[in-house]
C-alpha cells in the first residue's frame, strides 16, 4: 500500500474511532487514550494527523457537514431543498455514527475555548439563503423575515432531534421532521403554493444522494 494511501486509511480509522468515543461520552468525557483504543492506532499515529483533541473534534464536525457547502451551487435552491436537507440529516443520524458524533459535539458546544457556533451559523446562513431565493420566486410569503425563519427552523429541529433521541433513539426522527414541516409550512408559504412542497421530503436529499431538488 502506498504511503499516502496508508495515511488516508489511518486518518479514516482515527476519525471513526473518535466518532465512536465522542458519540458515547461527548467531548469532555473522552480522552485521547479512549480514541486510540477505539481506532486501534498508536498515539504517535494520532498526533501525526491531529495535534489535539480539539482539532480532532473539529475534523469530525467539518467532515460531516462539508456537503452543505455544495447547496448554494444547486439550481434554484429553495423551500424543498431545506425540507430535504433536514430529512437527509435525520436519516444520517440514524445510520452514521460519525454524523451522530458530530451532532453531539455541536450540541454539547464541545470546545475547551467555548461554544462552537460555526455549524449553527452555517446552517442558519444556508437556510436563509435558500429562503431568500424562494421568496424572490414567490414561494415564501413576502411578510416573512427569512433570517428569523432560518433561526427558528434550526432551533426547532435541534430540539426535535434531541427529544427524538431521548424518547425513541431517533427512530421516529423523520416522522417528527415531517410533522414540524406540516406545522411550519403554512406560516412560510403562500396558500396557493403549499401544494408544491412535500413535508415528508422528496427522497432527493443532498445529504443522502449528493444533490437536492428545488
Amino acid at each position: 500500500m502506498a504511503r499516502q494511501e496508508r495515511a488516508e486509511v489511518t486518518r479514516s480509522a482515527i476519525l471513526e474511532g473518535a466518532a465512536r468515543a465522542f458519540e458515547k461520552a461527548g467531548f469532555a468525557g473522552t480522552s485521547l487514550s479512549d480514541i486510540v483504543g477505539e481506532a486501534g492506532v498508536t498515539k504517535g499515529a494520532l498526533y501525526f494527523h491531529f495535534a489535539s483533541k480539539e482539532e480532532l473534534a473539529q475534523a469530525v464536525i467539518e467532515e460531516q457537514f462539508s456537503v452543505w457547502d455544495d447547496v448554494p451551487a444547486l439550481d434554484l435552491p429553495g423551500v424543498q431543498t431545506v425540507i430535504d436537507l433536514l430529512h437527509g440529516m435525520a436519516e444520517q443520524l440514524q445510520a452514521s455514527i460519525r454524523v451522530r458524533a458530530a451532532i453531539r459535539l455541536v450540541v454539547d458546544q464541545s470546545s475547551s475555548t467555548g461554544a462552537n457556533a460555526d455549524p449553527y451559523v452555517k446552517w442558519i446562513d444556508l437556510i436563509r439563503n435558500c429562503f431568500a431565493q424562494a421568496q424572490g420566486r414567490g414561494d415564501i410569503r413576502a411578510d416573512v423575515d427569512v433570517e428569523s425563519a432560518a433561526n427558528l427552523i434550526v432551533g426547532c429541529w435541534t430540539g426535535l432531534q434531541l427529544s427524538s433521541q431521548v424518547l425513541t433513539g431517533r427512530k421516529d426522527l423523520n416522522e417528527r421532521t415531517t410533522q414540524m414541516w406540516q406545522v411550519m409550512l403554512p406560516g412560510l408559504v403562500p396558500v396557493r403554493r403549499l401544494g408544491r412542497f412535500l413535508p415528508e421530503g422528496t427522497g432527493r436529499s443532498a445529504l443522502v444522494a449528493g444533490a437536492a431538488g428545488q
